[in-house]
C-alpha cells in the first residue's frame, strides 16, 4: 500500500505504513509491522496480567 505524508505520531518522519486498526499513517518507527498496527494500537493491544482476550476493534 502506497502512503504519503508525514506520521501521524511523531509528525517528523515520512509515513510508509497505515494501521490496519485505526488508519493511522506511521512512520517505520511508529509502527509494529508483525502486528500490523501503529505504536498506538499496538501497545494497546498487548494483553496484560489477567487480559488475555483482547479485541483490536475496541480499542
Amino acid at each position: 500500500m502506497s502512503v504519503s505524508g508525514l506520521c501521524q505520531i511523531c509528525e517528523s518522519r515520512p509515513a510508509q505504513e497505515r494501521c490496519s486498526n485505526c488508519g493511522t499513517l506511521a512512520c517505520a518507527v511508529h509502527y509494529e509491522d508483525s502486528m500490523g498496527l501503529c505504536a498506538d494500537c499496538a501497545s494497546q493491544a498487548q494483553p496484560g496480567p489477567g487480559n488475555d482476550d483482547v479485541e483490536i476493534n475496541q480499542l
